[in-house]
């Protein structure tokens, strides 16, 4: 069963820029017709989807996310990467990356904690 787990910086200052890497196991991320997508939890609020890289290696951002995002990948370490810049105390949130298969079912990693502060 393929694993995902995010790994990063737990805090982050604000007006740097937030990376996180997400290392898939147990598949690969050029299997045809999965998408990598990035979401996050904010505290005390609903999760929102951040963007996502498909098989192909296209990606595609959440507008308002859009300027400030880059989701990429390294194939030979079959990972995945989030960065995030400029961000604010507002982009504190735990971070998720999340695969989705050609049925649309979803298949989380645990999540890592970010904290944008001084």
């Amino acid at each position: 069963q393929v694993q995902l787990q995010e790994s990063g910086p737990g805090l982050v200052k604000p007006s740097q820029t937030l990376s996180l890497t997400c290392t898939v196991s147990n598949g690969s991320i050029t299997t045809d017709y999965y998408w990598w997508s990035w979401i996050r939890q904010p505290p005390g609020k609903g999760l929102e989807w951040i963007g996502y890289i498909a098989w192909t290696g296209t990606s595609y951002y959440r507008a308002a996310l859009k300027s400030r995002t880059s989701i990429s990948r390294d194939t030979s370490k079959n990972a995945v990467f989030l960065q995030l810049s400029s961000v604010t105390p507002e982009d504190t949130a735990v971070y998720y990356c999340a695969r989705t298969d050609p049925g649309s079912i979803w298949t989380w990693g645990q999540g890592t904690q970010v904290t944008v502060s001084s």
